[in-house]
């Protein structure tokens, strides 16, 4: 398939802001059980979900340019809901907004300090609003990631696509691109937490390291039941594309077949594979041994880096059915 920038870009920066949020609410529970020191409302909850809102917004703004044509978005984006029943897209354009207000409110609960105790569980754990909010919130965060993901891995025809590592690595790899930047926001707010975001930040990644793998190796065995004698009815063991019926291309040149060579396919794999996981790893251990800020701002923007080339090759390992008759383009 052809990897679109924008849907690059799209799912890159939300799902490291539902990570970035999913990490301050699991340092809230934490500290709200006494586990953890608290911090601050203002400085820490509401300046970091406020970033985690930065990112979903230019998410959606990378959405936007997706369109065939931008300025139809206000007038005809309400038509993407009317679907939800069938369409995992549809269900995406549901849950986004609604997790972004949900961040949004929390955001403004924290911002006013609106966080006295409602009531208190097995009297050690105060439960406040913002709390509620971030528990209700998160819970919205991981069905954002089972949408997204499942636009790909419902597609049965796709067989790269078609399996529930999809949907684990969307969800693993957004949560350790959001827990590493949580902790190098944790470690420019000076806050006790930069180790444990650290912690989670090694984990989620190591996590997502074994299921992406599992992923390529999976991917690298599979044997399509279709061939070009069976997509064509001729049985000659030899069948070779001439011609591709278009001088200048067609759509489905374009959009059904990412257009690098082998060369640049493979080096994007292990680019991917080198920036995503060992790389950041080795400068957020450094960072934390160091509590050096700029060492785990590195790692995050390392791994991120990464990931743009890592959903690259997630568009461009799909193997469409129409490439058994464009072989070459």
């Amino acid at each position: 398939m052809h990897p679109a920038f924008s849907v690059i870009f799209l799912t890159t920066l939300i799902g490291a802001g539902q990570g970035l949020f999913m990490a301050l609410v699991t340092g809230q529970v934490y500290s709200l059980a006494n586990l953890l020191e608290p911090q601050d409302s203002v400085t820490f909850y509401a300046m970091g979900s406020f970033l985690a809102m930065v990112l979903l917004l230019l998410g959606l703004v990378a959405a936007v340019f997706h369109l065939g044509k931008p300025s139809y978005f206000l007038t005809r984006a309400w038509r993407g809901i009317t679907q939800w029943r069938t369409s995992w897209l549809s269900r995406e354009v549901i849950v986004l907004p609604m997790f972004m207000g949900l961040v949004f409110l929390y955001t403004v609960v924290h911002f006013f300090g609106w966080t006295q105790p409602l009531f208190t569980i097995a009297e050690t754990l105060p439960v406040d609003l913002s709390l509620l909010i971030g528990l209700l919130a998160s819970i919205v965060a991981f069905a954002l990631y089972v949408c997204t993901a499942m636009i790909y891995a419902s597609l049965k025809f796709l067989k790269e696509w078609y399996t529930p590592l999809t949907v684990i690595n969307y969800t693993f790899l957004g949560l350790a691109s959001g827990f590493m930047l949580a902790t190098a926001f944790a470690a420019w707010r000076g806050s006790e937490l930069v180790d444990f975001y650290g912690g989670w930040a090694i984990v989620m990644t190591v996590i997502a390291f074994v299921t992406r793998s599992a992923s390529l190796i999976r991917n690298g065995r599979l044997r399509h039941k279709s061939t070009v004698q069976s997509a064509i009815g001729i049985r000659h063991a030899r069948i070779e594309q001439k011609a591709q019926g278009a001088m200048a291309g067609s759509f489905n040149t374009r959009e059904f077949f990412h257009g690098a060579s082998p060369r640049k396919y493979r080096f994007v794999k292990w680019v991917f594979l080198a920036l995503v996981f060992p790389v950041p790893l080795l400068l957020v251990t450094a960072g934390l041994a160091m509590q050096a800020f700029g060492l785990l701002l590195a790692a995050f923007l390392v791994q991120y880096l990464g990931l743009l080339a890592e959903r690259w090759f997630f568009f461009a390992e799909a193997n469409h059915p129409q490439n058994l008759y464009y072989q070459t383009v």
